[in-house]
């Protein structure tokens, strides 16, 4: 008999849904207004600051963790932080070493999480190789005059700058896990009879999951806030935010 398996669908964030709520928000009462570029701009920035705090984020749940207050499994912290960034992960295409000895990083590289070699997989056994990274150069320096902690094509280290050097110079090609820069977010339309009209065909939803599109308003709301100094929109955001810190505290 076949056995059951899930298929987890993970939707991202709405552009559309976060414009409308955002606009309502703003011109209500007939004070300020919002224009597409305006968000566009504003979008980008909400969502950039919202995946760096999810690293923060983890690292305080691990720390939980160590501290025996995270509830582990499904419900803990720690699962579903990791959950949401996994839709920045992925794995980059084979890199080569360059002419100058070094790899070059993928074009949308945000953080590290892994560096291999790569290599083939034939009946169950794998060449490919896991790399130590390390971002310290005196480190790096003290590993290869070691006589005990060289690298070999066995044990290989990535020393991570601008550039990525791999030691011992014999590997050639490599891979990397990591997670990428969010793209950029658009609300894209048309004007009809002077209104605006969503157009799903040229937009950029968030990369973030759905999840998150109240965190968007909010974010993209305290920035506009300042920006047309609307002291009312600033009280809403500030007690959204508030109410956010709570319940995450529990």
């Amino acid at each position: 008999m076949g056995g059951f398996f899930f298929l987890y669908i993970c939707l991202m964030a709405s552009v559309n849904l976060v414009y409308k709520t955002l606009k309502d928000m703003v011109n209500k009462d007939q004070q300020g207004f919002i224009t597409p570029d305006t968000f566009n701009n504003f979008a980008s920035i909400a969502q950039l600051k919202i995946y760096n705090r999810l690293f923060d984020n983890l690292k305080n749940a691990q720390r939980n963790i160590k501290a025996g207050f995270d509830r582990g499994r499904d419900k803990g912290l720690t699962k579903r932080i990791q959950e949401d960034l996994s839709v920045f992960s992925k794995t980059s295409s084979t890199i080569t070493r360059s002419s100058d000895g070094t790899f070059s990083k993928p074009s949308d590289l945000s953080r590290i999480i892994s560096i291999y070699s790569s290599g083939d997989i034939i009946m169950s056994s794998s060449s490919r190789k896991p790399m130590e990274v390390c971002y310290d150069e005196e480190k790096i320096e003290r590993i290869l005059i070691s006589n005990i902690s060289a690298p070999t094509e066995q044990f290989p280290v990535a020393l991570v700058s601008n550039v990525v050097e791999v030691f011992p110079e014999s590997i050639m090609n490599i891979k990397m896990r990591y997670y990428k820069t969010p793209s950029l977010p658009e609300f894209a339309y048309t004007v009809s009879s002077g209104n605006e009209v969503y157009s799903s065909a040229n937009s950029n939803d968030f990369d973030l999951p759905d999840h998150y599109e109240d965190q968007l308003v909010i974010e993209i709301a305290e920035m506009i806030g300042v920006s047309l100094r609307e002291q009312y929109l600033n009280q809403i955001a500030s007690g959204e935010q508030a109410q956010k810190q709570r319940e995450e505290s529990f």
